[in-house]
């Protein structure tokens, strides 16, 4: 299968590229290129104005019997935009631009003519000089004099601009010269006394260790200095020094409210009996003739609950008797 993209053609032994007939084409033959404007120009038949870099479908055609230095230059056709009117222009290689030709007038260029009056005047001079040696002293004078009055006027605006200015650079840089000393040697100092407090730290810790380990293993330190975990805060007492020194009072004056010994010998209990079976004890046990001592002995029997009650209100009278007086002691 042979290649898609060939590089190397097959040539018979009997190929003769004498025989292979050339085409003759016109020396004025023309070619369609596209391009753009290259200067500002002004159509002369309706007025439109035909900006630089607006892009044309031209024609394109070798100028005879023009050349600069062996180049050839080249003539372009264009319409254009509004009446289809034909504007030509060609090349000029001798000043590196575009000359236009008829069908349009170039707008005005002020840099254009700048350029080329200074070009005309440099160009009279070097005749000037060609044939008049004096003539070359007077330019070199006068230029040399020109030169001097340039740096004069430059020296002036530069004095005139330090005047006003009341900015000295060369103090400024120097203070913040001194200013960058002065960080470096504060940090150096800031340096040397943390690594002498880091120092000094580690030797209370080594003597500390030291004095702990002469003394009595079996006395245990009053208070920790440091904790060894963060977790350690979660072991110890959660009601605050303050609450514990108030609640300690309450309990010196009064006493534990919640506990049930304090109270367990001065609140009687109220046991409940079936009325039948204790009135029936009662009549079996009493004796015949006894009838008013039996009925002071219920009496009694029907009292002791309400006395009960008096002993439970009583030991509470009590006891806030017992808190007023020692709140009086206190005061």
């Amino acid at each position: 299968m042979s290649e898609r993209k060939v590089l190397n053609k097959y040539y018979p032994p009997d190929f003769d590229p004498s025989k292979i007939p050339k085409l003759k084409l016109p020396k004025d033959r023309q070619y369609v290129v596209r391009l753009m404007a290259p200067f500002n120009m002004r159509c002369k038949t309706c007025g439109e104005y035909i900006y630089k870099g607006k892009k044309f479908n031209a024609r394109k055609e070798t100028v005879q019997n023009e050349a600069y230095l062996g180049l050839p230059i080249f003539r372009f056709y264009i319409k254009c935009t509004r009446c289809l009117a034909e504007i030509t222009f060609k090349t000029d290689p001798e000043n590196t631009d575009y000359a236009m030709e008829h069908g349009a007038t170039r707008n005005f260029q002020a840099e254009k003519l700048l350029e080329e009056e200074e070009k005309r005047l440099q160009k009279e001079r070097e005749d000037e000089e060609l044939n008049n040696p004096m003539k070359v002293l007077e330019n070199r004078t006068k230029d040399s004099k020109l030169e001097m009055e340039v740096l004069e006027n430059l020296q002036e605006l530069k004095e005139l601009n330090q005047r006003q200015a009341h900015v000295d650079f060369e103090s400024m840089l120097q203070q913040y010269k001194d200013y960058e000393e002065e960080q470096k040697r504060l940090a150096v100092e800031e340096d040397e006394r943390e690594m002498r407090a880091m120092l000094e730290q580690a030797q209370a810790r080594r003597l500390l260790d030291d004095s702990d380990s002469d003394e009595d293993p079996t006395q245990a330190p009053a208070k920790m200095l440091t904790k060894a975990k963060p977790t350690d805060i979660l072991q110890e007492d959660p009601e605050p020094q303050a609450k514990r020194l108030k609640v300690e009072c309450w309990e010196r004056s009064v006493g534990k409210l919640s506990s049930r010994a304090t109270l367990s010998g001065l609140v009687a209990t109220k046991r409940k009996l079936d009325h039948s079976t204790a009135s029936g004890a009662r009549a079996q046990n009493r004796p015949v003739g006894t009838g008013v001592g039996s009925q002071s002995t219920e009496a009694s029997n029907a009292a002791k609950p309400s006395g009960s009650r008096m002993l439970g209100s009583s030991s509470l009278s009590l006891l806030g008797a017992y808190s007023d007086s020692e709140d009086s002691k206190s005061d």
